[in-house]
């Protein structure tokens, strides 16, 4: 939907001064700015001009639905005035502290976290985001178990530093990986595309565990500090476990002394409809990283939730490790806000019964209708649409860790419809913010429906 000029935008901009600008910021951006994960001289980025909720407005003030929560973190959705007031009122009554003091922003921030995290993991060390949150956890594992080597399943991301990239089972590792960080990789399930030939999801579980056993024996047992998973991958697939696989991961860990790192970064804070994803599966990991959607990616921080025995570890001894802005009063007041209007305003409750009722229904009827779409999966308002060319062998649209003519006419088309949403390789992502509505997924499934008339016509 396109706006007139005289159209203010939720920030109170006319079309005009939003078009003046975007045009400026777009000339700055590709005169100074550097972006992540991009051939910089080809990149023509959009500009986002205004945000509201699920929806977003580029430079030329024309609506989109965000079904992409931008990275996957907006999970309260854009501008929640609860979360705006909360960084302003923090701003004006104190900016900055350095880590060593106590400010209240943080120790409130680090209660809440606390009361929503399971079992015994009531520490939180606080990061920057989530790819710190994994390096500083996979360091309290080496210095906790006096190990090196952590185990990382293929098709998984971890975060852009170096030990988080080299943990990443997908290709953006590759042209990083130096084979020295101690990683070892290894399948997960995902019954769609099976490693283990299996046809059940009893049977991928059981031999999948049974593959992890035999990579466990055949590196060493004692060598292994850690086991890290995402709880639900998310932009390697959102692969949702199958039951009973996360609670033989603990077992593993628990019979050779491994920690089990659980990274929920992208997955925590209501995404899949539980406070946080490991939460489906009745196990209580040792250690814990989030970010994102701890405040919606207002202002950046992450961290580590940290079980009772790590904890121990360095009671008497001290962490070698941290962060000039660990806590920042700034971030913490907004997580604090953040968690705070989830829990009054029942967002994750939301976000549950829009994957059950609205979202995942609404996937299901697209997939039955379009020959192009091999799978949907998800939980909450955490779902993977599998793009394939072939539906009988399964052949992806766009080969792994590349693009192809047909997604890119898929993705245009949906762009065009006005639905942002998450792509990876073949798959489109459909994770709006948790505080979604019922008639806005109504909407956007009917502009994938559209799109996805596009991309039947490159099927075989």
């Amino acid at each position: 939907m396109t706006t007139t000029e005289s159209d203010v935008l939720p920030n109170g901009l006319t079309i005009e001064q939003a078009r003046q600008e975007s045009a400026r910021a777009y000339e700055l951006d590709r005169k100074h700015v550097f972006h992540s994960w991009a051939a910089q001289a080809t990149l023509k980025p959009m500009v986002i001009s205004a945000a509201q909720g699920s929806q977003v407005w580029d430079g030329e003030g024309t609506r989109y639905l965000d079904f992409s929560s931008q990275l996957i973190y907006t999970n309260i959705g854009h501008q929640h005035p609860k979360v705006v007031a909360a960084i302003q009122e923090q701003a004006a009554k104190l900016c900055t502290v350095a880590p060593q003091f106590v400010n209240d922003a943080r120790s409130e921030a680090a209660r809440l976290i606390a009361s929503h995290t399971p079992g015994d993991l009531d520490h939180v060390f606080f990061t920057n985001g989530g790819a710190d949150a994994v390096e500083h956890a996979v360091r309290m594992a080496r210095l906790h178990t006096g190990r090196y080597k952590v185990l990382a399943r293929y098709r998984s991301y971890h975060g852009g530093t170096q030990t988080a990239i080299n943990l990443t089972g997908d290709p953006r590792r590759w042209p990083n990986d130096t084979a020295t960080a101690g990683v070892t990789h290894f399948f997960g399930p995902f019954l769609y595309r099976s490693q283990f030939h299996a046809t059940t999801e009893e049977e991928e579980c059981q031999r999948a565990l049974e593959h992890l056993e035999q990579t466990i024996a055949f590196e060493g047992p004692e060598t292994i500090a850690a086991i890290i998973l995402e709880s639900i991958p998310g932009t390697a697939g959102i692969m949702v476990p199958p039951p009973g696989y996360l609670a033989g991961v603990r077992e593993l860990c628990d019979r050779h002394g491994i920690v089990y790192i659980a990274d929920e970064v992208m997955a925590g804070f209501g995404r899949s409809g539980k406070w946080f994803s490991v939460d489906h599966f009745d196990v209580t990991p040792d250690l814990m990283t989030f970010a994102k959607g701890v405040n919606s990616g207002y202002v950046p921080l992450g961290g580590v939730a940290i079980s009772q025995p790590i904890y121990d570890t360095f009671a008497q001894r001290a962490y070698p490790g941290g962060l000039t802005y660990s806590g920042h009063p700034l971030a913490t007041a907004a997580a604090v806000a953040t968690i705070t209007a989830m829990e009054d305003e029942g967002v994750v409750e939301n976000a549950a019964r829009i994957g059950e009722d609205v979202l995942g229904p609404g996937l299901r009827e697209l997939a039955a209708k379009h020959p192009s779409v091999g799978e949907v999966r998800g939980l909450g308002v955490f779902w993977a649409v599998e793009m394939v060319s072939n539906p009988q062998t399964r052949e992806p649209l766009a080969p792994y860790g590349g693009g192809s003519e047909g997604m890119n006419a898929f993705v245009a088309a949906s762009k065009s419809n006005g639905l942002l949403s998450a792509v990876n390789y073949n798959r489109l992502h459909m994770v709006p913010p948790c505080t979604v509505a019922d008639d806005e997924v109504r909407e956007a499934l009917g502009m994938l429906d559209s799109a996805l008339d596009v991309a039947d016509g490159y099927v075989s």
